[in-house]
């Protein structure tokens, strides 16, 4: 699942900044009920938003700049988003379900190759969360660059890309092929246009793009827990 802007930027932050979980839920009131029925201690925070500003009570919002190693002090999260945990929801009858970031994308990219082995998966599917129900911009980005460290292995593999999948990494390749050593400022640059990073800018959150921009910078691959419902840093990616 993929939603760079930002649900799926900050779980990957979240766990990277000793989170030892997080539990995704669709609606805020499921939330507050899932943090108080928690068991044992430490009790998890809150985090989330709706319209992109964190929720009234809420510890944390949605912004990966929020989720600091000092924060977290080793707690749990249940996190609500208006668009990233709703497409969370919809991967139910996946084999597998990942999180997916410009963060995390190489690492991201190598575990669901190894997964879809292992699990004998002919497709893997990359879930853009996008906005309302309308495909993004940002989110198709962090697909191509997703599929564009997975292409390093793709010819010995015989992947075979559908045509949405190869616009999106030639669309990726061309935000950042011209100058590779900037390709977090490029990237940043195309998520200030695209129509979630417009959104932050009108919030004055802009600074949340350079962070979900830094790319292969947190080599952590958040995976659905089936049986507690939480995802969790994956092991076999750590």
């Amino acid at each position: 699942m993929i939603d760079v802007l930002r649900a799926s930027t900050t779980i990957v932050t979240a766990l990277a900044h000793g989170s030892p979980r997080v539990r995704p839920v669709l609606e805020v009131a499921e939330a507050r009920t899932c943090a108080a029925a928690a068991a044992g201690e430490p009790a998890p925070l809150l985090g989330g938003e709706r319209g992109g500003l964190r929720i009234e009570g809420f510890d944390l919002g949605n912004s990966p700049l929020e989720y600091t190693r000092q924060r977290l002090a080793g707690l749990p999260v249940v996190i609500t988003t208006t668009n990233g945990t709703a497409a969370l929801a919809a991967c139910g009858p996946a084999s597998a379900v990942l999180v997916g970031a410009i963060v995390n994308r190489a690492a991201v990219a190598a575990r669901a190759r190894q997964l879809a082995g292992q699990l004998d998966v002919k497709h893997v599917h990359l879930v853009c969360a996008g906005t309302d129900g309308v495909v993004t911009e940002e989110d198709l980005l962090a697909a191509g660059a997703i599929l564009d460290a997975a292409a390093r292995h793709a010819e010995a593999c015989g992947d075979d890309l559908d045509a949405a999948a190869r616009d999106a990494v030639a669309g990726f390749r061309a935000v950042v092929e011209t100058d590779g050593h900037a390709a977090p400022e490029r990237i940043a640059v195309a998520f200030a246009a695209s129509r979630g990073g417009r959104n932050l800018v009108a919030l004055g959150m802009q600074a949340d793009l350079a962070a979900a921009a830094a790319i292969d910078s947190l080599p952590l691959v958040p995976r659905l827990d089936r049986d507690s419902g939480w995802l969790v840093a994956d092991a076999a990616a750590a």
